[in-house]
């Protein structure tokens, strides 16, 4: 299976790494990993069985699940690219919430087959992104769907820290 070599997730802080899609520091969670392939985000993630909608097809909320932190995570990797960064270079990437989710299921999602989240990033506003993501099963188009990131407030974690 294919694998994201440098993900932005890997370089949010302590405080920013705890999101059950994405969050690294989350036991629990699926730890998806968004990285660059061209002008382009991709994210891979394999299902597990527990991700199981009926026998031999997945869980239709880990597909919005997968489209929601690859829209954030690509949102941060556009912006961290256009303030002069790539993962890995020592510098903390700007972190996204979400501000609307759509998802299309276009076809069932079979089991046992490593999905692929591909995303193309559209800057709307200073601190709004568009993010467009098809999801593929193997080679077949299953859901498409968009992303508009948001900047997260300086207040989010107000008396949290």
């Amino acid at each position: 299976m294919e694998q994201v070599e440098h993900a932005i997730q890997d370089e949010y802080g302590e405080a920013f790494a705890h999101c059950y899609g994405c969050g690294r520091l989350n036991e629990n969670g699926l730890k998806l990993r968004t990285g660059w392939d061209g002008d382009e985000t991709v994210t891979i993630y394999e299902p597990k069985s527990e991700h199981t909608a009926i026998p031999g097809f997945v869980y239709g909320g880990l597909i919005a699940s997968l489209v929601d932190c690859h829209g954030t995570g690509s949102a941060s990797l556009a912006l961290h690219r256009k303030n002069g960064f790539e993962p890995g270079s020592g510098e903390e990437p700007p972190r996204f919430v979400t501000g609307s989710l759509h998802v299309d299921y276009l076809k069932p999602t079979p089991q046992g087959v490593p999905l692929k989240a591909v995303g193309r990033v559209q800057e709307i506003h200073p601190k709004k992104w568009r993010v467009a993501v098809d999801v593929f099963a193997g080679d077949e188009k299953v859901a498409n769907g968009e992303v508009v990131a948001v900047v997260m407030p300086e207040t989010f974690l107000a008396g949290r820290e």
